[in-house]
């Protein structure tokens, strides 16, 4: 299983996804309309090490809920995910064995080599 879970209208997406340039073996999930699934994030958070690892202080309603003041659990930063796309770092590479969250360059250029295998 390899997938990228991506949003269409982000322009760092659109830039990952050119870089990533995957196959037809790898299904591209839109998160606004296609959503995140239980089992899905629970295998990234699995893989992250936590679910705070894969949750995005960069969203507007981080900000504007006031979730910057308070004291966030695990079981929190996965409701917080499952309830709203935005919340999920993006893009997420998921393969059998590993995760690669953001667009920083090594962890594109390391979900890259991980699609190819």
């Amino acid at each position: 299983m390899k997938q990228i879970y991506h949003l269409a209208t982000c322009q760092t997406c659109k830039k990952a996804l050119a870089f990533l340039n995957p196959g037809p073996e790898v299904e591209v999930i839109e998160i606004k309309s296609q959503g995140i699934t239980a089992d899905a994030l629970d295998k990234m958070a699995e893989f992250a090490g936590s679910y705070e690892a894969l949750f995005s202080r960069r969203a507007q309603l981080y900000k504007k809920r006031g979730l910057a003041e308070q004291s966030l659990t695990e079981q929190d930063y996965r409701s917080l995910i499952l309830e709203h796309y935005t919340f999920l770092k993006r893009p997420v590479v998921l393969t059998d064995t590993n995760v690669f969250e953001g667009h920083a360059k090594a962890t594109l250029e390391a979900a890259k080599t991980a699609l190819s295998k």
